[in-house]
Formats: structure tokens, C-alpha cells, sequence
């Protein structure tokens, strides 16, 4: 089973998201372990989670210490040979991808750093070997809705969670995007679903979601 164990100055921003949907059955059916650890429950009588920068400008820092503190209990509780990551959100990691998800489903235990102001000591990146990852090429508040993000793409690739059919046949499951979907009713507005998904010749409509997805990606990721 996947422990998560999530670092955050917000956690009821997890609860809905832990307790509802996928997400929330997988936990229920010991699937997941998703743990939340509020960063304020680490501090010492008169300290702070943040502070001023060395060296002056605008916003604040992340302390250190709190920090250590709750990596160091949870690691210490740890089995020594789990394989296990620590991810850091933060607008200067690199993008997270289908490739991650897949990486950290395999896993037995995934902490995650939610990073907020204008991010942590730079220390912690020499005492812990972290993973900085982020959701793009722009700036949030805070790591949460990263979290939630890297959580949700990770938790439902677990066995169990989703049907393994849905898993093969969606965006980057085959390297590239998804095929075109429709449902009734056949005509809406004057729009028609195509033909050949109403033929229900099953060779003709796989060779027909074959080829959109060949042209969906490449005229909307040929990066792919």
C-alpha cells in the first residue's frame, strides 16, 4: 500500500479531496494512506514557520527547522528499505508528468512538501534528497493545488483504483493523446457523432480511434 504523507500549512485544503471520489474509495478500501501533517503542530513555544530573508526583500521564507522536525519523525518511523520519495512543490522544479505518476504508484511511500511565500531555506535541498517538481511555468500561492494534482494523477494509477482498461486507452497511456469521445444523443445541434462510431463494425471504429489520436497529437503535442 502507497503512504503519503503530506507537509502543509493548510491541510484542511486536503480534506474534501482525501475523503471524496476516487481518491477518497481508495483510502476507504486501504488502497492509499494519505496522511497530512500541519507544519504549525511542528513548532516550538515562540517560533515561527517563516521569517524574514537574509540578506532583505519583499515576502517571507519557510523556516527550516519545523520542517526537519516532521521529515525526521516521519523517516524515523520508516522501514529503512522502503522505496520512497520526497517531492517538494516548487515553481522552479521541473514540470510533472504521466512518467511521474507512473513512477510514484510504484512506490511504498510518497512525502510531499507543499512550499508557500516565497519558498524554504535553501538547505533543505542539501539535507534531504528531494524532488522539486511543478505543475508549469507559472507561480501559485502555495504547493497545495500542486499536491492535490500530483496526488490525484499518482492515486489513481494504484491497482485497484481504476479499471486497467480505462488506464491503457487514455492521453499518454500509448505516448500520446486520446482518442475523440461521444454520447448520446447521435445529433445535437446539428452536430452528428461520426459515422463510423455508430457502424458498429468494432475493427473500423479501433483503426478510426487510432488515426485521431496519431492527428490529435500531432496537431496539439507534436512534442509527443
Amino acid at each position: 500500500m502507497l503512504t503519503v504523507d503530506i507537509l502543509t500549512l493548510f491541510p484542511e485544503m486536503f480534506a474534501p479531496f482525501v475523503g471524496l471520489s476516487i481518491v477518497g474509495r481508495a483510502q476507504e478500501r486501504a488502497l492509499v494512506n494519505v496522511r497530512l501533517h500541519h507544519i504549525l503542530d511542528a513548532l516550538e513555544p515562540g517560533e515561527r514557520a517563516d521569517d524574514g530573508a537574509y540578506g532583505g526583500g519583499p515576502g517571507m521564507v519557510m523556516r527550516l527547522a519545523p520542517l526537519a522536525r516532521l521529515l525526521d519523525a516521519i523517516l524515523a518511523e520508516a522501514p529503512q528499505d522502503e522505496r520512497r520519495t520526497i517531492v517538494l512543490t516548487s515553481p522552479s522544479g521541473r514540470p510533472f508528468v504521466q512518467a511521474d505518476a507512473e513512477r510514484f504508484s510504484g512506490l511504498d511511500r510518497m512525502v510531499v512538501l507543499c512550499g508557500r511565500y516565497e519558498g524554504i531555506d535553501e538547505r533543505i535541498r542539501e539535507l534531504y534528497p528531494l524532488e522539486e517538481l511543478s505543475l508549469g511555468d507559472f507561480v501559485m500561492t502555495g504547493g497545495e493545488i500542486p499536491a492535490l494534482a500530483f496526488l490525484d494523477a499518482t492515486i489513481r494509477l494504484l491497482p485497484g483504483v481504476v479499471n486497467a482498461e480505462s488506464l491503457g486507452s487514455e492521453s499518454f497511456g500509448a505516448g500520446g493523446l486520446d482518442f475523440p469521445s461521444y454520447t448520446r444523443p447521435a445529433s445535437f445541434r446539428g452536430v452528428d457523432v461520426p459515422d463510423v462510431l455508430l457502424s458498429g463494425d468494432h475493427r473500423k471504429i479501433a483503426e478510426w480511434r487510432r488515426e485521431q489520436a496519431q492527428l490529435r497529437t500531432a496537431a496539439r503535442r507534436p512534442d509527443l
